[in-house]
Protein backbone atom coordinates (compact mmCIF):
# COMPACT_ATOMS: atom_id res chain seq x y z
CA UNK A 1 0.00 0.00 0.00
CA UNK A 2 0.77 3.23 -0.52
CA UNK A 3 1.88 6.13 2.08
CA UNK A 4 -1.22 7.35 2.85
CA UNK A 5 -2.93 4.04 2.57
CA UNK A 6 -0.30 2.80 5.02
CA UNK A 7 -1.38 6.10 7.36
CA UNK A 8 -4.86 5.88 7.04
CA UNK A 9 -4.52 2.43 8.08
CA UNK A 10 -2.23 2.67 11.49
CA UNK A 11 -5.23 5.04 12.19
CA UNK A 12 -7.49 2.42 12.66
CA UNK A 13 -5.07 0.03 13.79
CA UNK A 14 -3.70 2.72 17.06
CA UNK A 15 -7.32 3.56 17.73
CA UNK A 16 -8.72 2.35 20.86
CA UNK A 17 -4.60 1.73 21.86
CA UNK A 18 -2.81 3.43 24.43
CA UNK A 19 0.64 2.94 23.48
CA UNK A 20 2.67 0.73 20.69
CA UNK A 21 6.30 -0.32 19.91
CA UNK A 22 7.75 1.53 16.76
CA UNK A 23 8.30 -2.53 15.95
CA UNK A 24 5.01 -3.01 15.92
CA UNK A 25 4.86 -0.86 13.11
CA UNK A 26 7.18 -1.89 11.42
CA UNK A 27 6.64 -5.45 11.78
CA UNK A 28 2.81 -5.26 11.12
CA UNK A 29 3.48 -2.75 7.46
CA UNK A 30 6.95 -4.36 6.35
CA UNK A 31 8.92 -1.28 6.68
CA UNK A 32 12.18 -0.11 8.10
CA UNK A 33 12.95 1.92 11.15
CA UNK A 34 13.61 5.14 10.11
CA UNK A 35 10.25 4.72 7.33
CA UNK A 36 8.33 4.04 10.59
CA UNK A 37 9.53 7.39 12.54
CA UNK A 38 8.50 8.98 9.13
CA UNK A 39 5.35 7.86 9.89
CA UNK A 40 5.02 8.43 13.65
CA UNK A 41 5.86 12.25 12.41
CA UNK A 42 2.95 12.06 9.85
CA UNK A 43 0.35 10.78 12.39
CA UNK A 44 1.21 13.49 14.73
CA UNK A 45 0.94 16.27 12.17
CA UNK A 46 -2.65 14.57 10.98
CA UNK A 47 -3.77 15.22 15.25
CA UNK A 48 -2.73 11.80 16.66
CA UNK A 49 -1.95 12.63 20.27
CA UNK A 50 1.61 10.76 20.66
CA UNK A 51 4.36 11.22 23.00
CA UNK A 52 7.61 9.38 23.56
CA UNK A 53 8.27 6.95 26.39
CA UNK A 54 11.54 7.22 28.04
CA UNK A 55 13.11 4.31 27.68
CA UNK A 56 14.86 2.01 24.27
CA UNK A 57 12.91 0.35 22.27
CA UNK A 58 11.00 3.36 20.70
CA UNK A 59 7.88 3.10 22.70
CA UNK A 60 5.02 5.49 22.29
CA UNK A 61 1.96 6.64 24.14
CA UNK A 62 -1.18 8.15 22.98
CA UNK A 63 -3.00 10.79 24.97
CA UNK A 64 -7.39 10.41 25.62
CA UNK A 65 -8.68 12.41 23.14
CA UNK A 66 -12.36 12.79 22.59
CA UNK A 67 -11.94 14.44 19.21
CA UNK A 68 -12.12 12.11 16.41
CA UNK A 69 -8.56 11.71 14.92
CA UNK A 70 -8.42 12.89 11.14
CA UNK A 71 -8.84 9.95 8.75
CA UNK A 72 -7.52 10.24 5.23
CA UNK A 73 -9.71 9.49 2.15
CA UNK A 74 -8.84 8.81 -1.38
CA UNK A 75 -11.03 11.00 -4.44
CA UNK A 76 -13.25 7.97 -5.01
CA UNK A 77 -14.08 7.32 -1.49
CA UNK A 78 -14.74 10.74 -0.42
CA UNK A 79 -17.49 10.79 -3.49
CA UNK A 80 -18.94 7.39 -2.69
CA UNK A 81 -19.31 8.82 0.92
CA UNK A 82 -20.66 12.02 -0.30
CA UNK A 83 -23.49 10.11 -2.55
CA UNK A 84 -24.28 7.75 -0.09
CA UNK A 85 -24.54 10.82 2.32
CA UNK A 86 -27.49 12.25 0.33
CA UNK A 87 -30.04 9.33 0.08
CA UNK A 88 -30.52 10.90 3.59
CA UNK A 89 -32.14 13.56 2.12
CA UNK A 90 -35.13 11.02 1.24
CA UNK A 91 -36.30 10.63 5.04
CA UNK A 92 -38.14 12.41 7.17
CA UNK A 93 -36.22 11.56 10.13
CA UNK A 94 -32.95 9.56 10.89
CA UNK A 95 -32.00 7.62 14.07
CA UNK A 96 -29.94 10.45 14.38
CA UNK A 97 -29.67 14.04 15.79
CA UNK A 98 -28.68 16.36 12.78
CA UNK A 99 -29.61 18.45 9.91
CA UNK A 100 -28.57 16.33 7.11
CA UNK A 101 -28.51 19.84 4.86
CA UNK A 102 -26.04 21.10 7.38
CA UNK A 103 -24.05 17.63 7.27
CA UNK A 104 -23.66 17.90 3.35
CA UNK A 105 -22.62 21.62 3.82
CA UNK A 106 -19.78 20.67 5.95
CA UNK A 107 -19.03 17.73 4.06
CA UNK A 108 -17.71 20.24 0.94
CA UNK A 109 -16.10 22.82 3.36
CA UNK A 110 -13.93 19.60 3.81
CA UNK A 111 -13.34 19.45 -0.23
CA UNK A 112 -13.78 22.96 -1.11
CA UNK A 113 -11.93 21.77 -4.95
CA UNK A 114 -14.07 19.10 -5.59
CA UNK A 115 -17.74 20.67 -4.46
CA UNK A 116 -18.76 21.27 -8.22
CA UNK A 117 -17.91 17.83 -9.39
CA UNK A 118 -19.47 16.01 -6.18
CA UNK A 119 -22.88 18.37 -6.89
CA UNK A 120 -22.90 17.00 -10.73
CA UNK A 121 -21.94 13.78 -9.55
CA UNK A 122 -24.92 13.48 -7.58
CA UNK A 123 -27.11 14.96 -9.49
CA UNK A 124 -26.24 12.33 -12.06
CA UNK A 125 -25.39 9.40 -10.32
CA UNK A 126 -29.22 8.42 -8.00
CA UNK A 127 -29.66 6.03 -5.22
CA UNK A 128 -33.46 6.62 -5.17
CA UNK A 129 -35.48 6.13 -2.28
CA UNK A 130 -39.06 6.33 -2.08
CA UNK A 131 -40.31 9.87 0.01
CA UNK A 132 -42.36 9.71 2.81
CA UNK A 133 -43.76 12.81 4.78
CA UNK A 134 -44.20 10.26 7.77
CA UNK A 135 -42.14 11.10 10.63
CA UNK A 136 -40.65 8.27 12.63
CA UNK A 137 -40.31 10.57 15.75
CA UNK A 138 -39.05 7.87 18.30
CA UNK A 139 -35.98 6.56 16.22
CA UNK A 140 -33.57 7.74 18.23
CA UNK A 141 -34.82 6.01 21.32
CA UNK A 142 -35.40 2.45 19.23
CA UNK A 143 -31.64 2.48 18.23
CA UNK A 144 -30.05 3.35 21.72
CA UNK A 145 -32.68 0.80 23.54
CA UNK A 146 -31.09 -1.81 20.80
CA UNK A 147 -27.76 -1.01 20.98
CA UNK A 148 -27.93 -1.32 24.94
CA UNK A 149 -29.45 -4.62 24.90
CA UNK A 150 -32.37 -3.08 26.95
CA UNK A 151 -36.13 -3.77 26.60
CA UNK A 152 -38.59 -1.04 26.28
CA UNK A 153 -41.90 -0.37 26.28
CA UNK A 154 -43.90 1.18 23.20
CA UNK A 155 -46.86 2.15 22.16
CA UNK A 156 -48.29 1.60 18.87
CA UNK A 157 -50.93 3.46 17.18
CA UNK A 158 -52.59 1.21 13.79
CA UNK A 159 -56.08 1.38 13.96
CA UNK A 160 -56.15 1.50 17.74
CA UNK A 161 -53.14 2.32 20.18
CA UNK A 162 -51.35 -0.74 21.63
CA UNK A 163 -49.08 -1.55 24.05
CA UNK A 164 -46.09 -3.90 24.08
CA UNK A 165 -43.25 -4.89 25.44
CA UNK A 166 -40.48 -5.34 23.15
CA UNK A 167 -36.69 -5.64 22.39
CA UNK A 168 -35.38 -4.19 19.22
CA UNK A 169 -32.74 -6.13 17.38
CA UNK A 170 -32.83 -4.66 14.25
CA UNK A 171 -33.86 -1.21 12.49
CA UNK A 172 -33.82 -1.16 8.49
CA UNK A 173 -35.10 0.98 6.22
CA UNK A 174 -37.11 0.14 2.70
CA UNK A 175 -39.05 2.53 -0.04
CA UNK A 176 -38.38 5.64 2.41
CA UNK A 177 -40.02 3.97 5.82
CA UNK A 178 -37.98 2.90 8.91
CA UNK A 179 -39.07 -0.53 9.99
CA UNK A 180 -37.79 -1.72 13.80
CA UNK A 181 -37.71 -6.24 14.19
CA UNK A 182 -38.01 -6.92 18.43
CA UNK A 183 -39.16 -9.78 20.38
CA UNK A 184 -42.29 -9.06 21.57
CA UNK A 185 -41.94 -10.81 25.35
CA UNK A 186 -45.53 -11.44 25.03
CA UNK A 187 -46.13 -13.41 22.52
CA UNK A 188 -42.36 -14.86 22.18
CA UNK A 189 -41.85 -14.37 18.72
CA UNK A 190 -40.15 -11.26 17.02
CA UNK A 191 -42.54 -8.87 15.37
CA UNK A 192 -41.91 -5.94 12.66
CA UNK A 193 -42.97 -2.12 13.73
CA UNK A 194 -43.56 0.37 11.32
CA UNK A 195 -41.38 3.12 13.44
CA UNK A 196 -43.83 6.37 12.65
CA UNK A 197 -46.70 4.15 14.31
CA UNK A 198 -44.65 3.79 17.65
CA UNK A 199 -46.21 7.25 19.27
CA UNK A 200 -43.70 6.79 22.75
CA UNK A 201 -41.13 4.67 24.04
CA UNK A 202 -39.79 4.13 27.50
CA UNK A 203 -37.76 2.30 29.67
CA UNK A 204 -38.77 -1.15 30.60
CA UNK A 205 -37.29 -2.78 33.70
CA UNK A 206 -39.69 -5.66 34.44
CA UNK A 207 -37.97 -8.07 31.89
CA UNK A 208 -34.38 -8.99 31.30
CA UNK A 209 -32.64 -8.10 28.20
CA UNK A 210 -31.04 -10.70 25.83
CA UNK A 211 -28.00 -10.59 24.03
CA UNK A 212 -28.47 -9.48 20.49
CA UNK A 213 -26.35 -12.20 19.28
CA UNK A 214 -29.38 -14.89 20.46
CA UNK A 215 -31.46 -12.98 17.74
CA UNK A 216 -29.31 -14.13 15.23
CA UNK A 217 -31.02 -16.98 14.12
CA UNK A 218 -32.77 -18.08 11.03
CA UNK A 219 -36.25 -16.22 9.59
CA UNK A 220 -38.19 -20.02 10.50
CA UNK A 221 -37.12 -19.81 14.01
CA UNK A 222 -37.71 -16.06 14.48
CA UNK A 223 -41.22 -15.16 12.60
CA UNK A 224 -42.69 -18.62 11.91
CA UNK A 225 -45.84 -19.04 14.31
CA UNK A 226 -47.21 -22.77 15.88
CA UNK A 227 -50.40 -21.73 13.36
CA UNK A 228 -48.18 -20.41 10.09
CA UNK A 229 -49.09 -21.89 6.46
CA UNK A 230 -46.19 -22.46 4.24
CA UNK A 231 -46.18 -21.91 0.67
CA UNK A 232 -44.39 -22.43 -2.96
CA UNK A 233 -45.11 -20.20 -5.66
CA UNK A 234 -43.42 -20.58 -9.07
CA UNK A 235 -42.96 -17.18 -10.87
CA UNK A 236 -41.33 -16.41 -14.52
CA UNK A 237 -37.98 -14.74 -14.93
CA UNK A 238 -39.77 -11.23 -14.84
CA UNK A 239 -40.90 -12.51 -11.84
CA UNK A 240 -37.74 -13.26 -10.58
CA UNK A 241 -36.92 -9.37 -11.34
CA UNK A 242 -40.02 -8.63 -8.50
CA UNK A 243 -38.35 -10.55 -5.67
CA UNK A 244 -35.45 -9.36 -5.73
CA UNK A 245 -36.68 -5.88 -5.52
CA UNK A 246 -39.01 -6.47 -2.40
CA UNK A 247 -39.13 -9.73 -0.60
CA UNK A 248 -39.69 -10.59 2.96
CA UNK A 249 -37.85 -12.77 5.83
CA UNK A 250 -40.32 -15.54 5.46
CA UNK A 251 -39.77 -15.90 1.37
CA UNK A 252 -36.34 -17.27 -0.53
CA UNK A 253 -35.97 -18.12 -3.94
CA UNK A 254 -35.35 -21.33 -5.27
CA UNK A 255 -34.39 -22.06 -9.18
CA UNK A 256 -34.20 -25.64 -10.18
CA UNK A 257 -34.24 -26.40 -13.93
CA UNK A 258 -34.20 -23.04 -15.06
CA UNK A 259 -37.36 -22.00 -13.52
CA UNK A 260 -38.16 -20.16 -10.27
CA UNK A 261 -40.04 -21.19 -6.77
CA UNK A 262 -40.81 -18.89 -3.64
CA UNK A 263 -40.30 -20.80 -0.38
CA UNK A 264 -42.44 -19.17 2.51
CA UNK A 265 -44.78 -19.03 5.23
CA UNK A 266 -47.20 -16.66 6.77
CA UNK A 267 -48.80 -16.30 9.50
CA UNK A 268 -52.10 -16.39 10.59
CA UNK A 269 -53.38 -12.71 10.52
CA UNK A 270 -51.29 -12.12 7.75
CA UNK A 271 -53.42 -13.09 5.17
CA UNK A 272 -54.38 -9.58 3.12
CA UNK A 273 -50.30 -8.88 3.45
CA UNK A 274 -49.36 -11.78 1.29
CA UNK A 275 -52.35 -11.67 -0.71
CA UNK A 276 -51.40 -8.28 -2.17
CA UNK A 277 -47.99 -9.21 -2.39
CA UNK A 278 -48.48 -11.86 -5.01
CA UNK A 279 -51.06 -9.85 -6.73
CA UNK A 280 -48.87 -7.63 -7.58
CA UNK A 281 -47.05 -10.15 -9.64
CA UNK A 282 -49.95 -10.08 -11.94
CA UNK A 283 -49.43 -12.92 -14.74
CA UNK A 284 -45.33 -13.60 -13.32
CA UNK A 285 -47.00 -16.26 -10.97
CA UNK A 286 -47.11 -19.55 -12.71
CA UNK A 287 -48.58 -21.59 -10.33
CA UNK A 288 -49.76 -22.11 -6.19
CA UNK A 289 -48.90 -24.77 -4.51
CA UNK A 290 -51.03 -24.22 -1.63
CA UNK A 291 -54.74 -24.85 -1.60
CA UNK A 292 -55.32 -22.03 1.07
CA UNK A 293 -52.84 -19.68 -0.68
CA UNK A 294 -54.91 -19.64 -3.71
CA UNK A 295 -57.82 -19.00 -1.67
CA UNK A 296 -56.85 -16.17 -0.06
CA UNK A 297 -55.23 -14.54 -3.35
CA UNK A 298 -58.66 -15.61 -4.99
CA UNK A 299 -61.08 -13.79 -1.94
CA UNK A 300 -59.10 -10.52 -1.97
CA UNK A 301 -59.19 -10.43 -5.91
CA UNK A 302 -62.72 -10.46 -5.48
CA UNK A 303 -62.77 -7.97 -2.74
CA UNK A 304 -60.84 -5.25 -4.59
CA UNK A 305 -63.12 -6.15 -7.72
CA UNK A 306 -65.99 -5.10 -5.79
CA UNK A 307 -64.54 -2.13 -4.23
CA UNK A 308 -63.95 -0.95 -7.99
CA UNK A 309 -67.28 -1.56 -8.74
CA UNK A 310 -68.97 0.13 -5.92
CA UNK A 311 -66.72 3.60 -7.04
CA UNK A 312 -68.49 2.98 -10.64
Amino acid sequence: MNKSERLNDMIRYLSGKNSFRLRDLMERYSISRSSALRDVRALEELGLPIFTRVGRGGSYGILPNRLLTPILFTVDEMYALYVAMRTLDSYQTTPFHLDVVRLREKFEECAPLHRTSLHRTADILRLDVTKHANESACLRDILQFAVKEQPCVIYYQKKELRRYTVQFFEIRAAYGQWYGTAHDFEMGQARVFRCDRITAVEECMDVAGMPLSSFARPSEELYRRADALSFVVEITAKGRDFFYKEHYPSMRLVEENGRYYIHGFYNVGEEEFIADYFIHYGDEVQTVESMALREVIRTRLHTLTMHYKEMA
